[in-house]
């Protein structure tokens, strides 16, 4: 297991510093050459670091969890430290703090950018945006592999049918997860294709729908999804990173044979019919392709938006959606809509016991067959205690370094759920550029939070502080 851990960390340096001579290769074939040296340091650092953690001989022992979970978040602070390096190094005399602010919000999926006109800046250096951001929805996915263990089995029962995870297990998943991740991103582009986007703006998008990223490499969608059609299919292309990475894969090779795989997908469908045809019913002009659009980028934790959005009043209702979020095993963020059903039936099981003696010493949840796991129940509401506690924290901390109280909340809701901010939530002219360092730091750190699942900071918090 331990030399899986250095692998993984191993490959995402090469893959960095593979996506860096990508870059180099592009600028000097469109003749972009104002920033191309800029990339050389990522591409070099990225490669040793990759030769050394692949190759070197570390000692062969078993990890701990906390090992693991010290793994994974090394990783958030230190890719991005390598990803912000073409950012400092660019023409634009950027910030050593906003370069690594724009590299953390990439490779995490977020999506806040100090970038004012996005579609003023060196091809390249967008194209560098968008793959860092396919790179981190990649890096979450496997990081989710990693510590499989810390969830519960119906996250592992959506991977494979084993008990438990060896070594040539988690390549043979890793493997899976990388050809599938890769074969999604190259449809979404021939679909983006095929609603007459341009082959920049295919590539650049279909890497940000598939790792749920925020990034875009225009300034308005509006010039681009430009009629009723085009909404559509890109509404269903933002869901893809809604469902489970899985859900064509199991879809083609198992054909229903195990029901286990497509539960939560089911219950997420259900889930997302139900909101629709709510949003549609009671709060529209009868405007389906704009509900749609709204609905899919916040559920998919992506949050682009129209112009021409609903009404503001609902701003509310799309936060909700927003800290929901989707699947297990998919790049969105959020609490994740399994856990809150099935705390709903757990609850709803409960309430029925005391209407009816009969039940109390039953054991499953009421109109299902599934075993009450009290383990997994702690764990599910445990998320939920940890996110009210870090919304409170990060709220209070922006509320004091300057932001307006709401300002605060909604953006303490985005960031922990790493969503982009847009007109979908009342904060589409928020300036990350003008913030102070303390703000951007705050952001920095709950973004991490909000990417690593909330379990792992707990098991970082036991570590000091409880013994056993």
């Amino acid at each position: 297991m331990s030399r899986y851990s250095y692998l993984f960390i191993g490959c995402f340096f090469l893959l960095i510093s593979f996506l860096s001579f990508i870059n180099i290769i592009y600028s000097y074939y469109f003749n972009f050459y104002l920033n191309v040296n800029s990339y050389l340091p990522p591409l070099v650092i990225s490669f040793f670091g990759g030769i050394f953690f692949i190759f070197f001989k570390f000692k062969n022992k078993k990890l701990s969890i906390f090992d693991k979970v010290l793994f994974v978040i090394s990783g958030y602070i230190i890719f991005p430290i390598i990803i912000a390096l073409p950012y400092y190094f660019s023409i634009y005399d950027i910030s050593f703090i906003d370069s690594f602010f724009e590299s953390i919000s990439g490779f995490t999926s977020t999506g806040f950018t100090t970038f004012d006109n996005v579609q003023y800046l060196d091809p390249s250096l967008i194209l560098w945006r968008s793959t860092s951001q396919w790179v981190g929805g990649l890096y979450f996915l496997f990081s989710i592999i990693l510590l499989i263990n810390i969830f519960d089995n119906n996250l592992k029962k959506s991977l494979t049918n084993f008990l438990s995870f060896d070594t040539s297990e988690f390549f043979k998943q890793s493997l899976k997860v990388f050809f599938i991740y890769l074969l999604l991103t190259i449809i979404i582009f021939f679909i983006l294709k095929f609603i007459n986007f341009r082959n920049f703006d295919a590539l650049n998008f279909s890497l940000s729908i598939i790792s749920s990223g925020g990034f875009k490499s225009v300034n308005n969608l509006d010039y681009i999804l430009n009629n009723d059609f085009k909404i559509i299919v890109f509404s269903f292309l933002l869901l893809i990173s809604f469902f489970s990475i899985f859900l064509i894969y199991n879809l083609i090779f198992h054909r229903f044979k195990y029901l286990n795989y497509f539960t939560e997908d089911f219950y997420l469908l259900v889930y997302l019919i139900s909101i629709t045809f709510f949003l549609f019913v009671f709060f529209s002009n009868n405007n389906f392709s704009l509900i749609l659009f709204s609905i899919s980028s916040s559920v998919s934790n992506i949050g682009f938006y129209l112009s021409d959005n609903l009404n503001n009043n609902l701003s509310t209702i799309f936060l909700i959606l927003v800290i929901i979020g989707g699947s297990f095993f998919s790049t969105s963020s959020g609490i994740r809509f399994f856990k809150i059903f099935t705390l709903f039936r757990f609850a709803l099981n409960n309430l029925l016991s005391h209407t009816k003696p009969k039940q109390i010493l039953l054991s499953k949840v009421k109109f299902d067959e599934t075993q009450i796991n009290y383990e997994v129940i702690n764990k599910y509401f445990l998320s939920i205690i940890i996110f009210i506690i870090s919304l409170s924290i990060i709220s209070a901390l922006l509320t004091l370094s300057g932001l307006e109280f709401d300002q605060s909340v909604k953006l303490g809701i985005l960031t922990i759920m790493n969503t982009v901010n847009s007109s979908l939530y009342g904060l589409e002219n928020f300036e990350f550029q003008n913030l102070n360092i303390i703000s951007k730091f705050i952001l920095i750190n709950f973004m991490i939070i909000g990417r690593v699942e909330f379990l792992t900071i707990i098991i970082l918090f036991k570590k000091y502080l409880f013994k056993n």
